[in-house]
């Protein structure tokens, strides 16, 4: 018999659900059975996986919210307390990929990236945290980037924001230790979603599908770890950098982990 917790009769709020990590993770979860609440701010696309998550035999709350305006984030809390009473998971995942030469960078395009990627994070934590603290129980999962360890060539406002991520997950983890709620940082390499539909990648960093990244997160609500880093390709990309940020430099440098931007099509 395993030794997993069911996630029957669990409550688990996914931020980005209307597509790509958190539309993959949302569906994921419904199959282990847990009741969801989803947000995005395309209401339409989140009553379509609603649907498909109900379909599994689940119920689904659906709560449009813009991630970055912390008002409407303590709104879908709140809505998610007012139908199931609780939240046992975040699975935070909302996030926006914004892609600037240091040459060029604004303050604006820090702003801009910073308000999704890392408020987005903060504000749907801080918003579910008194009632898991109350509860005496909970998860919190952010979804951070391998960008999030390892900075990319042109991605300065997305890396400053999943770095900030990685350091609230950091303090979080360690400061919610004794009080029964878990922080898991997940750290994804090249996620094959349509925020990076357009950028082309080496095989070395190759995207993966966003179900890949679903798997690892229910297998850490199981397991609980303090990270999760997919594929093995980040990890070793991760380990090299921590040995030598040179050397880390160089791979980056030689193999173009930064990826090409392409034309999309039809334009």
């Amino acid at each position: 018999m395993s030794d997993k917790p069911s996630l029957q009769d669990k409550v688990a709020l996914v931020t980005g659900a209307s597509s790509g990590i958190g539309r993959a993770t949302a569906l994921a979860l419904a199959r282990e059975g847990a009741d969801l609440v989803l947000v995005a701010r395309t209401r339409d696309a989140l009553n379509q996986c609603a649907q498909e998550a109900r379909d599994l035999g689940c119920s689904a709350l659906v709560a449009p919210a813009d991630v970055s305006d912390r008002e409407e984030v303590e709104q879908a809390v709140q809505a998610a307390l007012t139908r199931y009473g609780r939240v046992d998971v975040l699975v935070a995942c909302a996030g926006a990929y914004f892609r600037r030469p240091v040459r060029e960078l604004t303050i604006e395009d820090l702003e801009t990236s910073m308000a999704v990627n890392f408020y987005g994070v903060a504000h749907s934590a801080l918003a579910v945290l008194p009632h898991m603290l109350a509860q005496g129980s909970g998860h919190l999962i952010f979804v951070s980037s391998m960008d999030g360890k390892k900075g990319m060539p042109l991605d300065a406002p997305y890396v400053a924001a999943k770095f900030a991520v990685a350091g609230l997950g950091e303090v979080m983890r360690q400061e919610l230790r004794d009080a029964g709620v878990a922080v898991t940082t997940v750290f994804p390499g090249r996620v094959d979603t349509p925020m990076i539909r357009d950028l082309r990648v080496p095989f070395l960093s190759a995207k993966i599908p966003p179900e890949a990244v679903a798997r690892a997160i229910v297998r850490a609500i199981h397991r609980r770890p303090p990270e999760v880093i997919i594929p093995f390709q980040a990890r070793l990309l991760l380990y090299v950098n921590t040995f030598s940020p040179r050397l880390g430099d160089w791979m980056t440098r030689v193999f173009h982990f930064e990826g090409w931007e392409v034309q999309p099509s039809g334009q």
